[in-house]
């Protein structure tokens, strides 16, 4: 996560996408560790505060127990939704 900078390029990611959101848009990221998914929280609410999305999922959206049997890596998983 260090050598790649994935933490840095995630919210750079977030913050020129939620830029761009044209009117209708919308905003999907799945997360597989909790601090990309805090920051994806973190992001999207504050967006939301500002009144320039509304929030899709609420709570993040989770792999179901037939997902996991069929595709364990997607365990950790967290989908988190916003809309224009």
């Amino acid at each position: 996560m260090y050598v790649n900078q994935e933490m840095e390029n995630l919210k750079s990611l977030l913050e020129r996408g939620l830029r761009r959101l044209n009117s209708g848009g919308r905003m999907v990221v799945i997360s597989f560790q909790s601090m990309e998914d805090r920051l994806v929280k973190q992001a999207f609410r504050s967006a939301e505060q500002a009144g320039r999305v509304r929030m899709l999922t609420p709570k993040p959206v989770t792999p179901s127990e037939a997902e996991m049997a069929r595709n364990p890596r997607s365990r950790s998983s967290k989908l988190r939704a916003v809309a224009t």
